[in-house]
C-alpha cells in the first residue's frame, strides 16, 4: 500500500464517519454539544487528505491528518467518560443538581434555556457500545492509517 493510497483511505474513513453521524442525525438522533465537537476534526482530516492528494504533498504531511484523528479520538474518550458519569461534562450539556435557592420563575427560565440534548445521556447503544465509543474506535484506526502513510513515506534507514 502506497502512502497516497493510505491517505485516500484515511480521508474516506473520516468521510464515512462524518456521513454516518449525519445519517444518525437524520434518523432522529440529535447530536449533543460533544458529538458536534467530535465532527470537526473529521472534517479537518477530510480537508487535509484532499489537499495532500490534490497537491501531491509528501506523505509526511499526513501527520496533520493523524493529529486530527487523535483529536477526535480524545474528544470521544472524554465524551464516553461523560456518558458513563466518569468525568464531569461541560456545564452547557450535562445535568446538574438543582439550585434550591432559585425562585420558581428562575428555575423555569433555567429549564427553558437548557439544551435539548444532554451529553451525559446515552441516546443509542448496541452491546454496551455507544456512538462516542464507536468514534473512538474508528478514530484510532484512522490515526494508525495516517501513521502508516507517514512511515511508508520516510526514506529507508
Amino acid at each position: 500500500m502506497t502512502p497516497r493510497f493510505l491517505i485516500a483511505l484515511a480521508t474516506a474513513g473520516s468521510a464515512l464517519v462524518l456521513a454516518s453521524a449525519f445519517v444518525f442525525q437524520a434518523l432522529g438522533y440529535a447530536p449533543c454539544h460533544l458529538c458536534l465537537l467530535q465532527r470537526w476534526p473529521h472534517a479537518a482530516a477530510i480537508a487535509i487528505g484532499l489537499v495532500i492528494l490534490a497537491l501531491r504533498l509528501p506523505g509526511w504531511s499526513g501527520l496533520a491528518g493523524m493529529i486530527a484523528a487523535l483529536t477526535t479520538m480524545g474528544l470521544g474518550i472524554y465524551h464516553s467518560g461523560v456518558e458513563r458519569h466518569i468525568f464531569a461534562g461541560p456545564s452547557d450539556c450535562t445535568s446538574s443538581a438543582v439550585d434550591s435557592s432559585l425562585s420558581a420563575a428562575d428555575l423555569m427560565a433555567q429549564i427553558n434555556s437548557a439544551p435539548l440534548v444532554r451529553c451525559d445521556e446515552i441516546p443509542w447503544e448496541m452491546f454496551g457500545v455507544t456512538m462516542a465509543n464507536l468514534n473512538v474506535i474508528a478514530s484510532a484506526v484512522l490515526a494508525v492509517i495516517w501513521l502508516m502513510a507517514y512511515l511508508k513515506s520516510r526514506p529507508a534507514l
